[in-house]
């Protein structure tokens, strides 16, 4: 996901001063009046944005919780949790590609890791050059510690809005994500 809007944001009016109903006059290159676009015609830009917006406010929230209460980010707690959902490791590769940072990144987090005692490394069994990363037992005791609270914060957060609500969402979301991977590119 591109985290940056600078790019593709545009100054939306004031809600006093916007309708909807209305189009903005400005001039087209000839001089002639033209028409501006109703805000409906980049329905898309601002679902993509609203969505960002959403998923960053409470990627920071459940950051701040983590940092607070575990005093870890959120990248060592996503490494943990791909870990988890591994039984039998993974490379650092697979890693950096499943927690989204780079190489070199990926050898800092874990060399911090194990020194704490949270995973440790071992010989890949078919490509001695390769090594996997495993959660230890001390590690998996931490990660589910934390899981349990990063579930009440999530449900803490979106818990306060209307059922009917989180149902649309869901289900509209599923659809949304099965249309973009239906229509790869």
């Amino acid at each position: 996901m591109v985290r940056s809007r600078a790019a593709t944001t545009r100054r939306q009016p004031a809600a006093s001063q916007s309708n909807s109903a209305q189009s903005t006059p400005i001039r087209s290159a000839s001089g002639k009046a033209a028409r501006r676009q109703p805000p409906e015609t980049h329905i898309e830009l601002r679902i993509w944005l609203r969505l960002f917006g959403i998923a960053t406010k409470i990627e920071r929230s459940l950051a701040q919780r983590l940092r607070r209460e575990f005093k870890t980010s959120m990248s060592r707690f996503d490494l943990l949790s791909q870990l988890h959902r591994s039984d039998c490791g993974l490379s650092m590769s697979e890693l950096s590609a499943k927690v989204m940072i780079t190489n070199g990144a990926i050898t800092g987090l874990v060399d911090k890791l194990a020194a704490e005692g949270l995973v440790r490394r071992q010989s890949h069994p078919a490509d001695r050059r390769a090594m996997l990363v495993k959660l230890t037992t001390h590690g998996r005791r931490n990660f589910l510690k934390m899981a349990d609270r990063h579930e009440d914060w999530v449900i803490e957060l979106l818990g306060k809005l209307p059922t009917p609500l989180k149902r649309g969402l869901h289900d509209h979301l599923a659809a949304a994500k099965h249309e973009l991977e239906a229509n790869k590119h």
